[in-house]
């Protein structure tokens, strides 16, 4: 469990999220969630100011780290607090986080993490669903980096 900052100018517009007294914030960041291709996951997720905290139970590390990416990834969010259990077999080894630059491609974000340009791929299916275009990623998103 960790609280995860996010750079909160960035991401994607929700309307009315972050509006002090929306009663509807909840539901509203599970659409989006299912929205992104994560499909209807246990968790649960409370607004306070610029702060969500996700709660609830996923079956895999990976699984947790979209979430909260997808979370995050919100125009007005500036952290996420990990509330979230895993219900399967636990990862050795939790992947990293990077927060695009402006210029930056998969290509550089590979280069620089695998020193290795060509693996951009990998980041690219490790951000599956949220990423549907290896060529559309915005400064200040954060990504997953596997392994």
């Amino acid at each position: 469990m960790s609280l995860l900052s996010f750079v909160k100018e960035a991401g994607e517009k929700l309307l009315d999220l972050l509006t002090p007294g929306n009663a509807n914030a909840s539901e509203q960041l599970k659409e989006h969630i299912s929205k992104v291709g994560l499909g209807n996951p246990n968790v649960q997720a409370t607004v306070d100011g610029d702060k969500v905290t996700v709660t609830g139970e996923v079956g895999s590390q990976e699984e947790k780290e979209k979430i909260l990416l997808a979370v995050g990834n919100i125009a007005g969010v500036g952290s996420v607090d990990d509330q979230i259990t895993v219900t399967g077999a636990p990862t050795l080894v939790a992947a990293k986080f990077v927060v695009v630059e402006k210029g930056d491609t998969l290509s550089a974000i590979s280069l620089r993490v695998y020193g290795n340009a060509n693996l951009y791929n990998k980041i690219f299916e490790a951000n599956k669903p949220m990423l549907k275009d290896v060529n559309k990623i915005y400064p200040g998103q954060s990504l997953r980096i596997p392994e």
